[in-house]
């Protein structure tokens, strides 16, 4: 990863949104894209890794009986139980996805907007071990940012051409938006 957890923690103590999550007109368009991209109306368990301060977790948790959700900054993932306070099936921890991926099941995953983080060979590792976490039908969703920023390690198009070669799950489909795309793939169905 090209930012490590300091990285992040520092910048969430010197600003409390620093991507504008709240309010920002590109991150609604991506909540709203996100969440028409899912494939059910209600999910049993969603794991959400990256959640930063909670904004699109509130807007997931309706739709779920549970998700779990994890940031790497500790000041993040406090401010994510702040906001995801009114929502009693929301847990929020700060984690490293890089550490430890939790077991699951979960039917969904939103791998959104940190996949660029890690170098190829760590995501696609980490995909390997999200991928085992969903149960038969699970979707696995990934959402990503097609700008340039020099503490990415990898471009979104690079995040999501990785995914698609190494996830062990079947391609769902997929579309490009004003700066993100999102792609979506599903366990099969055991018969």
């Amino acid at each position: 990863m090209s930012s490590n957890g300091e990285t992040f923690e520092a910048r969430y103590q010197r600003d409390p949104d620093p991507w504008d999550f709240k309010l920002s007109r590109y991150e609604r368009r991506r909540y709203a894209a996100t969440l028409a991209t899912l494939g059910r109306a209600r999910y049993r368990h969603a794991f959400e890794p990256g959640c930063s301060i909670g904004e699109f977790t509130a807007m997931l948790a309706p739709q779920c009986d549970r998700v779990l959700a994890t940031d790497i900054s500790l000041t993040a993932a406090r401010r994510a139980v702040v906001r995801c306070a009114e929502f009693p099936g929301v847990e929020i921890n700060c984690a490293d996805i890089r550490d430890e991926v939790p077991a699951g099941p979960f039917d969904l995953v939103v791998f959104s907007e940190i996949g660029y983080y890690f170098d190829a060979a760590t995501l696609r590792g980490i995909a390997h071990q999200l991928a085992a976490t969903l149960g038969a039908g699970g979707e696995f969703i990934a959402v990503h940012w097609l700008g340039h920023s020099a503490d990415h390690a990898l471009h979104g198009d690079e995040v999501h051409n990785l995914l698609r070669l190494h996830l062990p799950l079947d391609w769902a489909g997929g579309a490009r938006y004003e700066g993100f795309r999102i792609d979506q793939w599903r366990r099969r169905e055991r018969s």
